[in-house]
């Protein structure tokens, strides 16, 4: 049995869709990982990490308060280590849409994830992803749908692509970026998944797919 460990929901995006996308994501997991899920929230990850899950899973961007004029952040220097700490040691990480968004470029956090989202235009539109990898979908695992088409937030990101493995790509009307990667980082793994926002595109079953096998990838498969 595989233990996740996971914080969702921020003031743009709602914990219930997250959450449904996540659990029916873990429901296609069977056959290839038998996966315990437990939420916890920002302020108490440190703690939970130190439990050694097989992964954790992080769908909140650092602001706490975005639309207020002094902004909050929850990612202190302290929370970073023990992220950091975590996976060099053998977790799984999986940062997800806004578990992207909004950290410092500088420090240990995005270091260990090689990118972090810059923008996303202000119209939603149709946003396709797809597979790079030949065969087998994302990562080459099972179960991984090889593109989709959603309505979406689409995120353009900033990727070291140099070091890291691109996985997914996205294109829109307003462009293209790089939408899935991962890579190594001392013992463990970290991966970064840049869709999606909607509970429409949440729960699309392209997504649903991909995001089992990323989540199976995470906890060491």
């Amino acid at each position: 049995m595989k233990t996740i460990l996971a914080v969702v929901g921020d003031y743009y995006h709602p914990e219930q869709a997250i959450k449904a996308a996540l659990e029916k994501a873990v429901a296609t997991t069977s056959g290839r990982a038998e996966i315990q899920l437990r939420y916890t929230t920002a302020d108490r990850l440190a703690e939970g990490l130190s439990d050694k899950p097989d992964a954790a899973i992080l769908f909140k961007e650092d602001r706490i308060n975005p639309q207020d004029e002094q902004v909050r952040m929850w990612m202190t220097e302290a929370a970073e280590a023990a992220i950091v700490s975590y996976v060099r040691e053998g977790g799984g990480w999986l940062a997800w849409h806004s578990g992207l968004a909004s950290y410092r470029e500088d420090g240990a956090y995005v270091a260990m994830l090689r990118g972090y989202f810059k923008y996303h235009p202000d119209k939603h539109q149709i946003v396709r992803y797809e597979a790079v990898s030949a065969g087998g979908g994302p990562l080459g695992l099972a179960g991984a749908a090889s593109a989709f088409d959603i309505l979406d937030e689409h995120y353009f990101v900033y990727c070291d692509e140099a070091n890291t493995n691109v996985f997914l790509r996205s294109a829109s009307v307003d462009g293209e970026s790089i939408a899935g990667w991962s890579h190594a980082f001392g013992q463990g793994r970290v991966l970064c998944l840049t869709p999606a926002h909607n509970p429409e595109g949440l729960l699309h079953p392209g997504m649903i797919d991909t995001l089992g096998a990323c989540i199976v990838w995470c906890a060491g498969g």
